[in-house]
Protein backbone atom coordinates (compact mmCIF):
# COMPACT_ATOMS: atom_id res chain seq x y z
CA UNK A 1 0.00 0.00 0.00
CA UNK A 2 1.72 3.39 -0.82
CA UNK A 3 2.50 5.42 2.12
CA UNK A 4 -0.41 8.33 3.00
CA UNK A 5 0.04 11.70 1.09
CA UNK A 6 1.81 9.48 -1.57
CA UNK A 7 0.66 10.76 -5.06
CA UNK A 8 -0.78 7.56 -7.46
CA UNK A 9 1.38 6.31 -10.55
CA UNK A 10 0.48 7.81 -13.55
CA UNK A 11 -0.51 5.94 -16.12
CA UNK A 12 1.98 5.75 -19.23
CA UNK A 13 0.58 7.91 -22.03
CA UNK A 14 -0.23 6.45 -25.11
CA UNK A 15 1.99 6.83 -27.89
CA UNK A 16 1.28 9.89 -30.27
CA UNK A 17 -0.45 9.24 -33.72
CA UNK A 18 2.30 9.79 -36.77
CA UNK A 19 -0.57 11.04 -38.62
CA UNK A 20 -1.72 13.71 -36.17
CA UNK A 21 2.70 14.50 -35.93
CA UNK A 22 2.63 14.84 -39.91
CA UNK A 23 -0.42 16.98 -39.26
CA UNK A 24 0.82 19.18 -37.03
CA UNK A 25 4.48 18.77 -39.26
CA UNK A 26 2.26 20.34 -42.60
CA UNK A 27 0.46 22.99 -41.50
CA UNK A 28 3.89 24.66 -39.47
CA UNK A 29 5.41 24.44 -43.20
CA UNK A 30 6.07 27.75 -45.30
CA UNK A 31 3.83 28.26 -47.94
CA UNK A 32 5.06 27.11 -51.09
CA UNK A 33 2.10 27.88 -53.66
CA UNK A 34 1.17 31.63 -52.80
CA UNK A 35 -0.73 31.15 -49.28
CA UNK A 36 -0.64 27.39 -49.92
CA UNK A 37 1.36 24.22 -48.39
CA UNK A 38 1.32 22.06 -51.84
CA UNK A 39 1.59 18.63 -50.76
CA UNK A 40 3.06 15.88 -53.15
CA UNK A 41 1.49 12.06 -52.38
CA UNK A 42 3.99 10.42 -54.55
CA UNK A 43 4.88 6.20 -55.70
CA UNK A 44 3.90 3.63 -58.23
CA UNK A 45 0.90 2.92 -59.29
CA UNK A 46 -1.27 0.54 -57.35
CA UNK A 47 1.15 1.40 -54.05
CA UNK A 48 -2.12 3.53 -51.66
CA UNK A 49 -1.59 7.07 -52.93
CA UNK A 50 -5.60 7.70 -53.33
CA UNK A 51 -5.90 6.20 -49.92
CA UNK A 52 -3.83 7.86 -47.84
CA UNK A 53 -3.59 11.12 -49.49
CA UNK A 54 -7.92 10.70 -48.43
CA UNK A 55 -7.30 10.12 -44.80
CA UNK A 56 -4.76 12.72 -44.68
CA UNK A 57 -7.30 14.98 -45.80
CA UNK A 58 -9.62 14.03 -43.63
CA UNK A 59 -7.13 14.39 -40.33
CA UNK A 60 -6.09 18.06 -42.38
CA UNK A 61 -10.16 18.86 -42.01
CA UNK A 62 -10.72 18.50 -45.51
CA UNK A 63 -7.65 19.72 -47.52
CA UNK A 64 -8.54 19.98 -51.18
CA UNK A 65 -6.84 16.69 -53.05
CA UNK A 66 -5.89 16.71 -56.72
CA UNK A 67 -5.33 13.50 -58.48
CA UNK A 68 -3.45 13.95 -61.62
CA UNK A 69 -5.29 10.76 -63.16
CA UNK A 70 -7.95 13.88 -63.61
CA UNK A 71 -4.93 15.72 -65.74
CA UNK A 72 -3.28 13.03 -67.53
CA UNK A 73 -4.77 11.34 -70.80
CA UNK A 74 -4.26 8.09 -72.41
CA UNK A 75 -1.49 9.29 -75.09
CA UNK A 76 -0.12 11.78 -71.99
CA UNK A 77 0.37 9.63 -69.20
CA UNK A 78 2.60 11.92 -68.07
CA UNK A 79 2.58 14.81 -69.95
CA UNK A 80 0.15 16.64 -67.86
CA UNK A 81 2.50 18.99 -66.29
CA UNK A 82 1.38 21.86 -68.53
CA UNK A 83 -2.39 21.74 -67.41
CA UNK A 84 -1.34 21.31 -63.40
CA UNK A 85 0.67 24.67 -63.80
CA UNK A 86 -2.20 26.59 -65.92
CA UNK A 87 -5.09 25.10 -64.09
CA UNK A 88 -3.88 24.38 -60.65
CA UNK A 89 -0.33 25.81 -59.70
CA UNK A 90 -0.84 29.41 -60.79
CA UNK A 91 -4.67 30.06 -59.83
CA UNK A 92 -3.38 29.15 -56.09
CA UNK A 93 0.08 30.96 -56.07
CA UNK A 94 -2.25 33.76 -56.98
CA UNK A 95 -3.86 33.22 -53.65
CA UNK A 96 -7.26 32.17 -56.12
CA UNK A 97 -9.34 29.26 -55.67
CA UNK A 98 -8.42 26.72 -58.64
CA UNK A 99 -10.62 24.69 -60.99
CA UNK A 100 -9.45 22.13 -63.89
CA UNK A 101 -10.65 19.90 -66.59
CA UNK A 102 -10.74 16.24 -65.81
CA UNK A 103 -10.60 13.13 -67.97
CA UNK A 104 -13.03 10.66 -68.48
CA UNK A 105 -11.15 7.23 -69.15
CA UNK A 106 -13.83 5.68 -70.66
CA UNK A 107 -15.25 8.64 -72.82
CA UNK A 108 -11.36 9.14 -73.65
CA UNK A 109 -11.82 12.62 -73.35
CA UNK A 110 -12.15 15.51 -70.86
CA UNK A 111 -15.60 15.84 -69.67
CA UNK A 112 -16.59 17.95 -66.59
CA UNK A 113 -14.28 19.89 -63.73
CA UNK A 114 -13.22 19.61 -60.30
CA UNK A 115 -12.57 22.98 -58.29
CA UNK A 116 -9.83 23.04 -55.90
CA UNK A 117 -10.41 25.93 -53.06
CA UNK A 118 -8.00 27.86 -51.54
CA UNK A 119 -7.11 26.36 -48.43
CA UNK A 120 -3.61 26.24 -45.93
CA UNK A 121 -2.83 22.44 -47.04
CA UNK A 122 -3.26 21.21 -50.86
CA UNK A 123 -2.75 18.05 -51.74
CA UNK A 124 -1.80 16.66 -55.40
CA UNK A 125 -1.55 12.64 -55.71
CA UNK A 126 -0.58 10.41 -58.32
CA UNK A 127 2.44 8.91 -59.75
CA UNK A 128 5.31 11.73 -60.56
CA UNK A 129 3.47 13.96 -58.23
CA UNK A 130 6.76 15.31 -56.74
CA UNK A 131 8.50 15.25 -59.96
CA UNK A 132 11.36 17.75 -60.97
CA UNK A 133 8.68 20.61 -62.57
CA UNK A 134 6.37 20.42 -59.74
CA UNK A 135 8.52 20.60 -56.95
CA UNK A 136 9.76 23.99 -57.18
CA UNK A 137 6.12 24.48 -56.05
CA UNK A 138 5.88 21.68 -53.26
CA UNK A 139 6.20 22.16 -49.39
CA UNK A 140 6.76 18.43 -48.74
CA UNK A 141 6.92 15.26 -50.68
CA UNK A 142 5.30 11.80 -49.46
CA UNK A 143 6.68 8.97 -50.75
CA UNK A 144 4.74 5.57 -50.68
CA UNK A 145 6.95 2.43 -49.95
CA UNK A 146 6.32 -0.05 -51.79
CA UNK A 147 8.23 -1.68 -54.85
CA UNK A 148 6.70 -1.57 -58.56
CA UNK A 149 6.21 -4.67 -59.42
CA UNK A 150 4.15 -5.57 -55.73
CA UNK A 151 2.25 -2.18 -57.10
CA UNK A 152 1.41 -3.55 -59.86
CA UNK A 153 0.06 -6.99 -58.88
CA UNK A 154 -1.98 -4.66 -56.80
CA UNK A 155 -3.37 -2.82 -59.39
CA UNK A 156 -4.05 -5.53 -61.60
CA UNK A 157 -5.89 -7.44 -59.65
CA UNK A 158 -7.92 -4.51 -58.27
CA UNK A 159 -8.50 -3.47 -62.03
CA UNK A 160 -8.59 -6.78 -63.68
CA UNK A 161 -7.59 -8.51 -67.04
CA UNK A 162 -9.30 -6.17 -69.16
CA UNK A 163 -7.03 -3.91 -68.37
CA UNK A 164 -4.19 -5.76 -68.75
CA UNK A 165 -2.82 -4.38 -71.67
CA UNK A 166 -2.08 -0.80 -70.03
CA UNK A 167 -0.69 -1.88 -67.14
CA UNK A 168 2.00 -3.54 -69.49
CA UNK A 169 2.26 -0.11 -71.62
CA UNK A 170 1.73 2.16 -68.03
CA UNK A 171 4.53 0.08 -66.27
CA UNK A 172 6.89 0.44 -69.22
CA UNK A 173 5.89 4.26 -68.75
CA UNK A 174 6.42 4.64 -65.33
CA UNK A 175 9.46 2.74 -65.03
CA UNK A 176 11.23 5.55 -67.79
CA UNK A 177 9.60 8.18 -65.89
CA UNK A 178 11.09 7.70 -62.78
CA UNK A 179 14.28 6.33 -63.97
CA UNK A 180 14.77 9.99 -65.69
CA UNK A 181 12.67 11.83 -62.67
CA UNK A 182 12.67 9.96 -59.65
CA UNK A 183 10.60 11.84 -56.52
CA UNK A 184 11.78 9.24 -53.78
CA UNK A 185 15.18 10.85 -53.18
CA UNK A 186 13.38 14.20 -52.08
CA UNK A 187 10.64 12.69 -50.54
CA UNK A 188 10.60 13.88 -46.34
CA UNK A 189 8.21 11.56 -45.46
CA UNK A 190 7.54 8.14 -46.72
CA UNK A 191 4.75 5.77 -45.75
CA UNK A 192 4.30 1.66 -45.37
CA UNK A 193 2.69 0.93 -48.99
CA UNK A 194 1.03 -2.06 -46.94
CA UNK A 195 -0.16 -1.03 -43.69
CA UNK A 196 -0.15 2.89 -44.52
CA UNK A 197 2.02 3.46 -41.70
CA UNK A 198 4.29 6.29 -41.35
CA UNK A 199 7.88 4.98 -41.42
CA UNK A 200 8.74 6.56 -38.03
CA UNK A 201 12.20 7.75 -38.68
CA UNK A 202 10.98 10.12 -41.71
CA UNK A 203 8.65 12.06 -39.52
CA UNK A 204 10.41 15.84 -39.43
CA UNK A 205 13.63 13.95 -41.61
CA UNK A 206 14.61 16.61 -44.12
CA UNK A 207 14.20 16.03 -47.69
CA UNK A 208 17.66 14.96 -48.85
CA UNK A 209 17.56 17.87 -51.24
CA UNK A 210 15.94 20.92 -50.53
CA UNK A 211 12.79 22.25 -51.98
CA UNK A 212 11.64 25.11 -52.86
CA UNK A 213 8.62 27.61 -53.25
CA UNK A 214 -1.95 5.52 -61.42
CA UNK A 215 -2.28 7.53 -63.71
CA UNK A 216 -4.74 4.95 -62.57
CA UNK A 217 -6.17 6.19 -59.54
CA UNK A 218 -4.87 3.96 -56.52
Amino acid sequence: MAASGTAPSSRPSAPADPLTGLVRELRALPPSCGPVRLVAVDGHAGSGKTTFAGRLAAALGGAPVVHLDDLATHTELFDWTGRLREQVLEPLAAGRDAEHRVYDWTLRRFAGTARVPLAPVVLVEGVGAGRREVRPWLARVIWMELEAAAARRRGEERDGPELAAFWAGWARAEAAHFAADPSRPHAATRVDGVTGRIVPSTVGEPSTKPLTCDITRT
